[in-house]
């Protein structure tokens, strides 16, 4: 039986012109042989799988070959070339720097590169993990890569850059690899296919590729655990149930859904999404993924951008001239408030069918906002019809006055618009007779305040309401933050106006610490829980510095310094400081 050797190894790229998507890169090296140009130290960084050890094996090659063709490549026939094809190549040497990161590891190396090749004319160290060298062993190492023999070609690849020491940085040429495209993974992968005699299906190794990630290696890994799930034939079936990836039907059936309004429909699909292991999470990402790729596809200029199969593509192209970019605009808006908000909620599948039941509302919403505007155009063209005193009877009485309800909206300081309620003093005044309906209505308005544009709705909440939501919240972090829970706990919020919360906090650290780590969570927190989007804090600083309870050390300690001031000299005498 043939041993199997994996794609990853049969198909590494054994020549410049065969590495995959790092064009800019291999022409550099490539210019730097023909000129006769080498550095003494090279440094590979970027993302995993991306060729970096493969282009340093290549380059390391070349330079040792010795009848390097004109397109500057090795030509697999010197003594130099075949050595290094069957692994037996003393000039070029592999170091892996994860296991060998110690300074004697370094001074191991350092007596090695002294001793001159045998055959051609570098010696080649190909040090890979660089970063995970330790710090000692870096600074032994710099003098050799700033000065080695004139035989050595030190070449460094890492994929965290951001942990080498400059000093390291500041000797080598340093080149960045990029992440492969996915259109560069999929062609390599139909290439292999057509060799191998494998059937496939473009939107297939599609998804493989942005599995992958960028990765090639990975691509590959990917590749082979598909062609062993399928026999040989890779279909976009296949590779979705072997994946584990959510298929592109269910979302273009969502979106249809939420054109149509049809809520039961929605929440089916979901269910059945759920039924097959997929988790909540995800499916919002995937779905304002899609929502993204709709809106690309809007424009032409964009569309290449999309990166998905051709057949894929042809069912977005459709899809996106049934949506508008308003609506798109909106399922953006509500799937990232989905997004962001999914972590506090407590039932989370109730809280994404719930912006499932939003998405499918919006087209309904702005209908009604169009009936409306309309309406209220027609209202104001008609002429007003004058109405004799002995015309108007009980019911014209009561009736409030068109002024008032008509009134123009003005936005609050805050920027969000609300409907300025009826005067009650006018009321009273234009209606003396109906002081009884008055003070219902007036009670009415005190218990429950709305919004009265048509596109959302502004819940009013008491402050006994409030009060209940914000000790759920501080309940929420006692775990997590102990110290804030324990400050928050004593302080009582305090509604100064519609939708104003106010909190006095004791001291500016306090204030800090509150706006660094729970501000923003604290604020979207009540705004889901009370419904309401217009909810803002006010948050002020007590002035009376005396009664306040001390909060960092040096507050702490000059808290203690009046009550015993001799606490001062025994800090100066053992030279104390906070911590």
């Amino acid at each position: 039986m043939e041993n199997f050797v994996v794609s990853a190894r049969k198909y590494r790229p054994t020549s410049f012109d065969s590495v995959v998507g790092q064009h800019s890169i291999t022409t550099t090296l490539k210019n730097a042989i023909r000129n006769n140009q080498l550095a003494q130290a090279y440094l590979f960084c970027g993302p995993r799988g991306v060729g970096k050890t493969t282009c340093a094996r290549i380059f390391a090659k070349t330079i040792n070959c010795f009848n390097i063709n004109d397109k500057v490549e090795p030509c697999n026939e010197c003594e130099s070339c075949l050595s290094f094809n069957n692994s037996r190549s003393f000039n070029i040497h592999e170091l892996d720097a994860a296991s060998n990161n110690s300074v004697d590891d370094i001074r191991m190396l350092i007596d090695q590169v002294r001793i001159p090749p045998q055959v051609g004319k570098y010696s080649i160290y190909i040090i890979d993990e660089v970063h995970m060298l330790s710090a000692s062993a870096f600074n032994a190492f710099l003098k050799t890569l700033e000065e080695p023999p004139k035989h050595a070609v030190f070449i460094l690849a890492t994929t965290e850059k951001h942990k080498i020491i400059p000093t390291i940085l500041s000797r080598c040429q340093i080149f960045d690899f990029y992440r492969i495209k996915i259109e560069h993974i999929v062609n390599y992968l139909e290439e292999i296919s057509k060799n191998e005699n494998y059937e496939y299906e473009t939107d297939g190794l599609n998804i493989i590729a942005q599995k992958a990630d960028g990765s090639m290696r990975d691509a590959l890994s990917i590749y082979d655990q598909i062609n062993s799930f399928s026999r040989g034939k890779i279909t976009y079936k296949n590779t979705i149930e072997n994946l584990n990836v959510l298929d592109y039907e269910y979302y273009f059936k969502l979106t249809d859904s939420f054109l149509q309004g049809n809520i039961s429909e929605v929440f089916l699909i979901f269910d059945e999404i759920l039924a097959k292991g997929f988790d909540a999470h995800n499916f919002i990402l995937g779905l304002s993924k899609h929502f993204r790729d709709l809106l690309i596809c809007k424009d032409q200029s964009t569309l290449q951008l999309l990166e998905v199969g051709n057949n894929i593509k042809d069912k977005y192209k459709q899809q996106s001239v049934q949506t508008s970019s308003e609506f798109l605009f909106e399922c953006l808006t509500i799937c990232g408030q989905c997004d962001i908000n999914f972590r506090f909620a407590r039932y989370q599948r109730l809280y994404v069918e719930l912006s499932l039941l939003k998405l499918c509302q919006i087209l309904d919403k702005k209908k009604s906002s169009d009936e409306l505007n309309k309406l209220k155009s027609a209202g104001q063209k008609q002429p007003e019809k004058q109405v004799s005193k002995t015309e108007a009877g009980p019911a014209q009485k009561k009736a409030p006055q068109e002024d008032e309800i008509n009134k123009v909206k003005e936005p609050n300081s805050y920027g969000k618009y609300f409907a300025t309620t009826p005067s009650i003093k006018k009321q009273v005044k234009n209606n003396s007779p109906d002081k009884k309906d008055l003070n219902e209505n007036k009670n009415k308005n005190e218990n429950e305040k709305y919004n009265a544009d048509a596109d959302s709705v502004q819940l009013a909440f008491t402050n006994e309401k409030l009060q209940k939501v914000y000790s759920d919240f501080i309940n929420s972090i006692k775990s997590d933050k102990p110290r804030l829970y324990s400050t928050l706990n004593t302080i009582q919020p305090k509604m100064v106006g519609d939708y104003i919360i106010e909190l006095i906090l004791s001291n500016q650290a306090l204030l800090d610490d509150f706006n660094k780590n729970i501000h923003q969570d604290m604020i979207q927190f009540l705004r889901n829980e009370l419904n309401n989007e217009s909810i803002v804090f006010d948050i002020k600083i007590t002035e009376n510095i005396e009664n306040n309870t001390p909060y960092t050390a040096e507050e702490k300690f000059k808290h203690m310094l009046k009550k015993n001031p001799s606490l001062n000299k025994l800090k100066q005498q053992m030279n104390l400081d906070f911590e």
